[in-house]
């Protein structure tokens, strides 16, 4: 996971993490550092954590003003996935941007419609939040 520079428990605390994350390249996203937060339920690892993007991102996943990560993008949740596939679906996310799992209808419309101009205003964000 060469696209992970940092992860850290958040003040001590083993069940929220922040993890940093390079944008990937040839998106929208690129140049840009993304912190995620995931949030460990005491239930983990029969439960999903939550995810959360703590930089703002203009993404249909993702709410723009909680960062809270859609969690039909993990799929079936089970005991066997982990951290690191949390991470890399977040990854994934931000390589290919879908209208799939919209929680952002507008976002996922304009990128459905006007995929030049989504880009436009993510690189935008990006600049403007992750750089």
């Amino acid at each position: 996971m060469d696209y992970v520079q940092s992860i850290e428990a958040v003040n001590d605390d083993i069940f929220k993490w922040d993890v940093n994350i390079r944008g990937p390249s040839d998106t929208p996203y690129a140049g840009g550092t993304f912190r995620l937060r995931l949030e460990f339920p005491t239930q983990y690892p029969f439960k999903a954590p939550k995810l959360l993007f703590m930089t703002k991102v203009y993404h249909p996943s993702v709410m723009l003003e909680t960062g809270e990560v859609c969690q039909a993008v993990l799929g079936s949740w089970g005991p066997t996935l982990n951290a690191e596939h949390c991470i890399m679906t977040v990854y994934s996310l931000l390589q290919d941007p879908q209208a799939d799992h919209p929680l952002e209808e507008d976002i996922a419309q304009q990128l459905q419609t006007k995929p030049k101009e989504f880009e436009k205003t993510a690189r935008k964000y990006t600049k403007e939040h992750a750089m």
